[in-house]
């Protein structure tokens, strides 16, 4: 079909369907092929992935699927330590990791916001982390926190007179997770500095004039008057990070690598590992689908929060 006639589709149209549903009918066969692109890609995929955990599928051993129920789903969750242990290093990267950051990134907007016209160098200065893609930033800090070569250590060792001796960071499973944690606040940090400070910038000057003219101090200032104006704010971007940390894993692969042995596997890297070192097709499908229900949990706690605050 040329591209002339596609045009005229509408009034080609018009002697079969009245006027509403002449248009009706074209925008939704202008609409259709990326509704199907879209379904292919995602409802397809999904409902593959809920066969696949009622079925063992060891591609290591055979192609052939068999039949377990919710046997994969009991592995999970009663006879499975390592994916435990990895909930748990994703749980402290998800909850300590994100709230060292919304700590940061608050402090640092406030000194910004003091800062009238003078932050907008600074504030570009700190963006920049967030302009450099994960892989990037995974491989620098691999670098800095070799033991051998790295230039961490060699502060260390230069500010301590050599009394201490640093960890070998990566190789360390004390500090593997901790590796992680680090690069992953260097990086986001600045997220939560922007998003903060867009809304301190939101907030009428009248109002804080009118509690500084009352008496207000700075603390009850921020405590009574900022931060609760905030809230939305700060429940979107936590929300944000939170879904965003919970599937980390380019900064495990780079780094760590999940090791030493699994002391900083998150539950991303294990559901790939499962599924692309193991070939255990089944039991990949079922980490997969905790997954994406935590996320939704996740989800819907912070929007029922901002609900209740009348925010949405």
């Amino acid at each position: 079909m040329s591209t002339q006639r596609l045009f005229n589709l509408p009034e080609r149209l018009g002697g079969i369907f009245g006027s509403d549903r002449r248009h009706r009918l074209a925008a939704f066969l202008f609409v259709l092929p990326a509704l199907v692109m879209l379904l292919a890609i995602t409802i397809y995929p999904l409902i593959r992935t809920l066969q696949l955990a009622f079925v063992s599928l060891e591609l290591s051993i055979s192609p052939n699927e068999q039949y377990v129920g919710l046997d994969n789903f009991v592995r999970a969750f009663t006879d499975d330590p390592r994916f435990w242990n990895s909930m748990k290093n994703t749980a402290v990267l998800v909850f300590v990791g994100v709230g060292i950051q919304l700590v940061f990134g608050f402090v640092l907007a406030l000194m910004a916001n003091e800062m009238g016209r003078r932050r907008t160098v600074w504030v570009t200065l700190f963006m920049i982390p967030i302009m450099i893609a994960p892989v990037v930033a995974g491989f620098q800090f691999r670098v800095i926190f070799n033991d051998t070569f790295g230039p961490l250590n060699y502060l260390i060792e230069w500010a301590s007179g050599g009394r201490i001796t640093p960890p070998a960071w990566v190789a360390d499973p004390g500090t593997s997770l901790l590796t992680i944690m680090i690069t992953d606040i260097w990086q986001w940090t600045p997220f939560m500095l922007l998003i903060i400070l867009a809304g301190l910038e939101s907030i009428s000057q009248e109002i804080e004039e009118a509690a500084q003219v009352d008496g207000a101090s700075y603390w009850q200032l921020l405590w009574r008057i900022r931060v609760p104006l905030l809230l939305p704010v700060l429940i979107i971007g936590v929300l944000i990070r939170m879904m965003d940390t919970f599937k980390t894993f380019d900064l495990v692969f780079l780094l760590t690598g999940g090791g030493p042995g699994s002391s900083s596997e998150t539950v991303a890297f294990y559901t790939y590992l499962n599924g692309f070192r193991f070939f255990s097709m089944g039991y990949t499908a079922v980490l997969a689908l905790i997954q994406l229900v935590i996320i939704v949990i996740i989800s819907q706690v912070f929007l029922k929060l901002q609900q209740r605050r009348g925010a949405i």
